[in-house]
């Protein structure tokens, strides 16, 4: 089996109220939060886990607060000697906009989406804004859509499994690497949410299911089994990302 590094590159942030990321916690505490491209090498492909934002704000006060730098797209890849051209393969955790604004760039690519996430992009309820049909126009009119309806494998070493905690069609991303199975969640959390302080523990909660769910008791019994199924748990907005260069 082929073994993966994964290669964390912030292509913008929110700041936001804690409570979005932890469910019932953290009210009124302003978190800033990455999103990131996650870049993964190691194949014969150029792979990325979404796109990020278009036009990240590129500040030193964001910086300071996530412990890392902002990239534009095109400067992320840069890093890593790709242009959007360049890749082969996005695999798409969920289809909010701050996690594909960027796929148009990415002409050669396929990528890989949940049916249930283009189900919410095309017909969205109104609780959820964070979808814009208008990010993936392109690539769906240029047929670079696979969709996904089941869990399977997308390349040897990397498989994709249905977790529908923070939206209906969330994929997250299971990548094998020297120090074992890494998973990038395909839900929005930090790392306090598979780490909870001891005020949620002493509620015997093991996990914090995060602020914006489908289902907040399904959403808690998958995160506790990805945690599980996980040797190296890459939560998806968490900040300690933004200043490492490489994972696994």
């Amino acid at each position: 089996m082929k073994k993966y590094t994964i290669h964390p590159i912030v292509m913008g942030t929110k700041v936001f109220d804690k409570s979005y990321m932890t469910y019932q916690y953290g009210q009124g505490e302003q978190y800033t939060i990455p999103i990131y491209t996650w870049v993964v090498k190691g194949g014969d492909k150029n792979i990325l886990v979404d796109t990020g934002e278009m036009s990240p704000i590129q500040s030193k006060d964001r910086e300071d607060a996530i412990g890392g730098p902002i990239y534009t797209f095109e400067k992320g890849l840069e890093k890593h000697g790709l242009t959007p051209q360049d890749i082969d393969i996005v695999i798409h955790t969920h289809l909010h906009m701050d996690h594909c604004e960027n796929d148009y760039k990415c002409e050669n690519a396929i990528f890989y989406i949940h049916e249930k996430e283009l189900e919410s992009i095309h017909d969205p309820h109104p609780l959820d804004y964070r979808y814009l049909e208008d990010y993936i126009d392109d690539i769906e009119e240029n047929g670079q859509i696979k969709i996904v309806r089941d869990d399977c494998e997308i390349l040897d070493g990397i498989c994709v499994k249905h977790t529908p905690v923070h939206t209906k069609g969330g994929l997250s991303v299971y990548i094998e690497t020297q120090k074992g199975t890494a998973v990038i969640t395909g839900f929005c959390v930090i790392d306090e949410n598979f780490n909870p302080p001891p005020e949620i523990r002493g509620m015997e909660m093991d996990v914090i299911p995060p602020g914006t769910h489908v289902d907040v008791y399904k959403a808690y019994d998958i995160m506790h089994k990805v945690q599980k199924e996980a040797d190296i748990l890459i939560p998806l907005h968490e900040p300690g990302f933004a200043s490492i260069e490489s994972i696994g």
